[in-house]
């Protein structure tokens, strides 16, 4: 097997300095050795809460081909018999070494970014795309300051399609980001106040994700959501960035990738749509308008870099969502009938939490004989954390919600506006709610889990499926 990268290659993208041995080659590249496969290059990374040089001699047991580290730490390692690249810091020289891998794809590359779907559209482009050929997409949400260089550096030579998705906590993070990974089409999947605590208006927060446009190469593509707010901002923001082609998706009548109809009921979406003039309909095995939406980008996007349309519709039909993004478990009680957990736990900001909460409310009665909530705390929402979560007794409203379970401190604000009748308590934290929970539901109950992903309400979805006899996927 060909390596990802020679030994030289890394040498010289990192402008190390040998120490020991050196290897041929390398097959990938780690920072974590929980993941680390024999062959590959650990980077000793030091992060906020761990540093990558406690982690060598893992590394090594591992079977790491070599490790970069850092020229500060080199004296307190030892004789470590593990072939090293030394620099003078460690994320600095993967950042290097993804401009390399960038400077010689010949990858089309898409970066995804957006207040709600990021992932999701990112997941929908690699399948849709790998119809058309070998794509290159991040694991997980690897989205910020070490996940992008660290998805480019690992990016084969031979991709044909390059998928990235760029996330950002405050202004000038995307900018920075973007200039890495220099995409032939920037997308903006929508804007929402997420993260509002370190930006003053929604407005700001639409500027920073419009940083993305300002890495997109000479004759690239904008692709921009045609029914947000600030698609208007948006435009001018990548036509000030000196993008020529830019398209529109969304439901209104006039965009490029029209979401011409949408049927959302239990079990996913019926979706017709017209791309540059082609016509299609396919059913996803996700609910939701802002997933129907993120397939219809998804085909835009893939059908703008030669992506062939037909096998990317056929295959977009298996796309199913990921745990704690709106993975559905069906739980067979013990005396018969079942309980549906939809989880998304993952994370939460006001735009997802209301996407979520129109997912439940899309089962009918014959569907669901309760429509159950349990939410925990939007965080990182600053001064406005009070109004955006009072602002949730509407969409809970809209949607029917029989009982809905609150967690975190900022739930309060919530519980105390809430129906009485519509309250099943408030907890101080997840643990604190699973016994409560497991007690109260019932035969034909579906149930919704959404929270930030530091309240920890991926072990509720967990706790709940344990506790009954059986569980199987939905």
């Amino acid at each position: 097997m060909a390596h990802l990268w020679t030994y030289e290659e890394v040498l010289a993208a990192t402008n190390g300095r040998p120490v020991g041995d050196t290897p041929e080659g390398v097959n990938g590249i780690s920072i974590d050795t929980r993941t680390l496969q024999p062959g590959d290059a650990f980077f000793a990374i030091k992060g906020d809460r761990v540093d990558g040089h406690d982690y060598l001699a893992a590394a090594m047991s591992a079977g790491a081909a070599l490790a970069v580290v850092d020229e500060s730490r080199l004296v307190a390692l030892g004789r470590l018999k593990l072939p090293l690249i030394v620099v003078n810091d460690v994320l600095e020289a993967m950042s290097h070494l993804g401009e390399v891998a960038r400077m010689r794809t010949k990858a089309q590359i898409i970066a995804v970014t957006g207040s709600v779907g990021k992932t999701s559209t990112k997941e929908m482009l690699r399948t849709v795309l790998s119809a058309s050929g070998k794509v290159h997409a991040a694991v997980a949400s690897f989205n910020n300051h070490w996940g992008v260089p660290l998805t480019l550096a690992r990016m084969p030579v031979d991709a044909r399609y390059g998928v990235f998705e760029i996330g950002m906590n405050h202004a000038g993070e995307i900018a920075s980001l973007v200039k890495l990974v220099r995409p032939h089409i920037a997308m903006v999947t929508n804007v929402a106040a997420a993260h509002i605590g370190a930006f003053e208006t929604v407005d700001d927060i639409a500027r920073a994700k419009g940083e993305i446009f300002s890495g997109v190469v000479p004759g690239g593509y904008g692709i921009i959501n045609h029914d947000d707010r600030r698609y208007p901002l948006l435009r001018q923001l990548a036509v000030d960035a000196g993008i020529e082609h830019i398209y529109s998706f969304g439901k209104k009548r006039g965009s490029d990738f029209w979401l011409r109809k949408s049927d959302i009921d239990m079990d996913g979406s019926r979706v017709n749509v017209r791309i540059n003039g082609k016509d299609a309909e396919y059913r996803l095995k996700v609910a939701g308008m802002h997933m129907a939406l993120n397939s219809v980008a998804t085909l835009g996007a893939a059908d703008l870099v030669g992506g062939d349309f037909e096998k990317g519709v056929d295959v977009l039909r298996s796309v199913k969502p990921e745990t704690g993004r709106g993975n559905r478990v069906v739980i067979n009680r013990s005396g018969g009938g079942k309980i549906l957990v939809i989880d998304e736990s993952y994370n939460a900001n006001p735009a997802s939490m209301d996407a979520a909460l129109k997912v439940l409310g899309a089962f009918d009665e014959k569907a669901a004989k309760r429509r159950i909530a349990v939410l925990g705390d939007m965080l990182e929402l600053g001064r406005q954390s009070k109004k955006l979560h009072e602002g949730l007794v509407r969409p809970i409203v809209a949607a029917k919600v029989d009982l809905v379970f609150l967690v975190g401190p900022e739930m309060e604000y919530l519980a105390k506006i809430l129906p009485k009748e519509r309250l099943g308590g408030h907890f101080p934290t997840a643990d604190k709610l699973e016994a409560k929970l497991k007690t109260r539901l019932k035969t034909g109950d579906v149930v919704v889990i959404k929270g930030s992903k530091r309240i920890g309400l991926a072990g509720i979805a967990d706790a709940i499926a344990k506790s009954f006899i059986h569980t199987e996927a939905a």
